[in-house]
């Protein structure tokens, strides 16, 4: 199976050198990276950009950080450096977004627009759960696909008049990219607003890649799924994951459920194509080619800066994932929105033997009442919120940009003189790290940053070549000009950071 995507199959390759393998379509996966492997950081932590103390940007109002995100699948880090972003000096920030995948360009404007939807289009609650469902389910509520369609519009006019785009998004640059390439973003938004549900049979896509990943196992998938999240997942600080979480959606393709609705509809948004080998004709096939083992999960569901959501009752956790990463988008856009920390509402509790005393309800009476006013809340979302019927416009983001590159790019960057000595920092996914090179060093500024992901949450990989991929890794950064990292554990790392220095001439 010849694939024109460079796919997450390389990080397994570079262990073994052999990166011009045919990809087999039982690698679970995939041929594109539809979430990152890693958990969101916030790009400017000090703790993480230590090495940026040398480029003196808070000395200089006009500065701008210049932030290469190569591969990273999804917008999950720089949505969460963009939320966080006041709590620092003010700066301008300067994202440049390179995949391999026209698609994740796509479903990056649908999250960029969605994140900034203004409160009278969409609530924070809504919003925060239509971001979730979007973003890791295979089949969705009828509204959320409703909204893709109607967004689908938006970015059909985004895309072919950059007037509009500049009206709408004023933040997004897609001027890099080639004509091509933002032709071939136009028909994917023209499959995402074709509202038949024919066009992606997403449950007998899913179905497929599941029997052809498992072969024989397939029958028994149950007990192969509880393997992998007992022998694997949580061994790997992502117990947070309750197992019913990870197999309904090993079974399902449906990680997030925030609230009780039908998701029946397929997510076009997953849909990809590849090209594949059949009796030696190349064929077109779209279908679904992502992750199917590893899980959506891993981008907002495990860390959290509110560590009550991690405690223990009976040596087992009192929440869910669903709910670590409800809370880390829905605090994602209040900040996002009003530029400080999200603080989740208080609950007050009485006994109901004081509240008897005073005359007032039970907490028993309380707590009907409060249930019942939240499904009349939601009922009445249901029926009077529609974000569809006002004209779609962005919430300001001051001193940003994103601006996407021309797909698989990257050895081309240091041939431009405009990208000579131009990024602070660069982050690679494991997926394409092998793209690190000596080329990368010219478009580095003489002091930078370079971040790798580790292959610590790609499953099927062994513990050893989990260290055998960090001190590959590590050699491929020396190699191109980084530091030595230092001692880094492979099995507790999410990210390897390196110092990069340009040698003084």
């Amino acid at each position: 199976m010849n694939n024109q995507h460079i796919s997450t199959r390389h990080t397994i390759a570079l262990l073994s050198n052999q990166h011009n393998r045919d990809f087999k379509m039982s690698n679970g996966f995939g041929t594109i990276t539809w979430w990152g492997f890693s958990p969101a950081i916030d790009l400017q932590n000090p703790d993480l950009i230590t090495a940026l103390t040398g480029l003196n940007i808070d000395e200089k109002d006009d500065e701008e950080m210049r932030i290469l995100l190569v591969g990273a699948g999804d917008l999950r880090h720089a949505l969460t450096t963009l939320a966080r972003s006041y709590r620092y000096r003010k700066k301008k920030i300067h994202f440049y977004i390179l995949e391999n995948a026209l698609e994740l360009y796509a479903r990056d404007m649908l999250f960029l627009s969605l994140s900034l939807e203004t409160p009278k289009r969409m609530g924070l609650q809504e919003k925060t759960e239509m971001f979730l469902e979007l973003f890791g389910n295979l089949t969705i509520r009828k509204q959320s696909s409703e909204y893709v369609e109607k967004m689908a519009n938006e970015f059909i006019k985004m895309v072919t008049d950059f007037d509009i785009l500049h009206q709408k998004l004023p933040m997004l640059d897609l001027s890099q990219l080639k004509f091509k390439e933002r032709d071939f973003l136009e028909g994917i938004f023209k499959f995402w607003r074709n509202p038949s549900l024919e066009i992606f049979d997403a449950v007998k896509h899913w179905d497929m890649r599941q029997r052809q990943y498992l072969g024989p196992r397939y029958d028994c998938r149950m007990n192969a799924y509880d393997w992998d999240y007992h022998m694997k997942l949580v061994n790997k600080e992502a117990e947070i994951i309750h197992k019913h979480e990870y197999k309904t959606w090993r079974s399902t393709g449906i990680a997030f459920e925030p609230r009780e609705a039908t998701y029946d509809v397929p997510n076009k948004t997953l849909a990809s194509g590849v090209v594949v080998n059949q009796g030696g004709e190349k064929v077109s096939r779209r279908g679904y080619w992502g992750d199917i083992v590893a899980s959506p999960f891993l981008a907002f569901g495990i860390q959290s800066e509110d560590k009550s959501f991690f405690k223990k009752s009976n040596n087992m956790y009192t929440k869910l994932s669903l709910n670590v990463a409800e809370f880390n988008i829905l605090s994602l856009f209040h900040e996002l929105t009003h530029k400080e920390k999200y603080v989740p509402p208080k609950v007050e509790e009485k006994s109901s033997e004081k509240k008897e005393k005073e005359g007032g309800a039970t907490i028993t009476e309380l707590t009907e009442e409060e249930e019942n006013q939240e499904e009349e809340s939601l009922k009445q979302d249901e029926v009077s919120s529609n974000p569809l019927e006002l004209p779609y416009e962005s919430l300001p983001l001051e001193d940003v940009k994103i601006t996407f590159l021309p797909l698989n790019c990257l050895p081309d960057l240091q041939r431009k003189s405009k990208y000579q000595n131009t990024f602070h920092m660069v982050y690679f996914a494991n997926s394409l790290v092998h793209l690190l090179t000596s080329d990368v060093a010219p478009i580095l500024t003489d002091t930078a940053v370079v971040i790798i992901e580790t292959a610590r949450y790609m499953l099927e990989l062994k513990d050893d070549q989990e260290v055998e991929f960090v001190n590959k890794v590590i050699g491929l950064a020396k190699a191109a000009g980084c530091q030595d990292p230092g001692k880094i554990d492979a099995k507790t790392s999410n990210f390897i950071t390196f110092r990069y220095q340009r040698p003084s001439s």
